[in-house]
């Protein structure tokens, strides 16, 4: 059964160390504002994306490692954004469909930073490696050359720069540049986009200047 969200003013007068789902959900800009019917929508379909996100990326690793002709050095960069999205259909989909079932946030402070911050490093490896694989696909286009089928140093290369990019991108909110709290209906965490504080705008303008650079590089 869905509940919808309870309005707290917990403020100043919460004692120190309660961080219950329902805390959590008035800290960092959660609103609260779906409805029953909205929180069983969204539950509905985070289900949906879960349990077959889940499904296809698991087939597609299978037949990677069944199959020897699939593993080439193009391939590889799409085992990693396969292997991103896996993770994030086990490490943080669970979560927040757990929690929209229930019109809250269900496991507190830490597993609201935990949630943010796995959904955050997923997601920008799988953008970044879609962004390399599609300069990779961009070079072989217009050099007209046949790639190598052989060579996966570049492929290898450019895997480990989309993770330890999205590591050095998501790791200072755990360090005290910015942070990660609930967003939208308190039912998910992220970035805390809203508080307008200057530990928090740097990083979000610099995050987005990074991006822009880097994509421009690329193109």
């Amino acid at each position: 059964m869905i509940v919808s969200n309870v309005s707290l003013s917990c403020g100043v007068s919460c004692p120190c160390g309660v961080s219950d789902g329902k805390t959590v959900a008035t800290q960092g800009g959660g609103s609260g504002s779906l409805s029953p019917t909205g929180h069983l929508v969204v539950a509905v379909c985070l289900g949906f994306i879960g349990t077959f996100g889940f499904l296809n990326n698991l087939l597609v690793l299978t037949l990677f490692c069944r199959y020897h002709t699939l593993r080439s050095p193009i391939n590889v960069l799409l085992l990693s954004v396969c292997v991103s999205d896996l993770l994030v259909c086990v490490l943080g989909t669970p979560f927040s469909f757990a929690a929209a079932t229930q019109g809250r946030w269900l496991i507190g402070r830490a597993g609201c930073v935990w949630y943010g911050f796995i959904n955050a490093c997923l997601g920008i490896v799988s953008l970044i490696s879609l962004a390399v694989l599609s300069y990779e696909r961009c070079c072989t286009m217009l050099c007209r050359m046949q790639a190598d089928g052989t060579d996966f140093g570049t492929a290898v290369a450019g895997v480990c720069f989309s993770w330890v990019y999205a590591l050095a991108w998501t790791l200072p909110p755990l360090l005290g540049w910015s942070s990660y709290g609930p967003e939208g209906p308190g039912t998910t965490c992220s970035v805390d986009w809203r508080t307008q504080t200057p530990n928090n705008i740097s990083y979000i303008v610099c995050l987005f200047t990074f991006y822009q650079i880097y994509y421009m590089l690329l193109c």
